[in-house]
């Protein structure tokens, strides 16, 4: 998000009046990354009932992956931006709907592979331990930036 953010000039798209963005200076903004879990709440009622086939083969990651991208992108039945809805339904250019690919689809393929390596190597504790190290981090840092936020007020 942090790299989108800074080469994809999310500030300058999200800074504009009528965006239908929040400022990146927004409290739920801030706090967003806190609220990633409760996004994980859904994949993971999709992935476990299907967690043989995601797990157990070699290209599980993979269709995994191209699950994300097929329902949660391009299929969604919403029309945002870069869904095949939003290419029909809205006034958004065309190569700005597919510059956020260059954020969406790492995220994606990066989340199933992260994922299916974990769980089909339990015996790699050191793995565990980064991940754990990073969503400590990735929870403590909104939490900081929003404590000092209120301070300077």
């Amino acid at each position: 998000m942090a790299l989108a953010y800074h080469f994809l000039h999310y500030a300058e798209i999200m800074g504009k009046p009528g965006s239908g963005m929040r400022a990146m200076s927004d409290p739920l903004i801030i706090a967003g990354p806190m609220q990633q879990p409760l996004r994980g709440i859904p994949f993971a009622s999709v992935f476990y009932p299907l967690r043989e086939r995601l797990f157990g083969g070699r290209y599980g990651w993979l269709l995994m992956g191209w699950m994300l991208i097929a329902l949660g992108i391009l299929g969604t039945f919403a029309a945002p931006p870069g869904s095949m809805e939003g290419f029909i339904y809205t006034t958004v250019p065309v190569w700005i709907q597919l510059r956020g690919y260059l954020e969406i689809v790492p995220q994606a393929l990066l989340l199933s592979a992260f994922l299916c390596y974990w769980v089909n190597n339990p015996g790699k504790k050191w793995f565990t331990w980064v991940l754990s190290i990073i969503f400590c981090l990735t929870m403590a840092l909104p939490v900081l930036g929003l404590l000092t936020r209120g301070m300077q007020r």
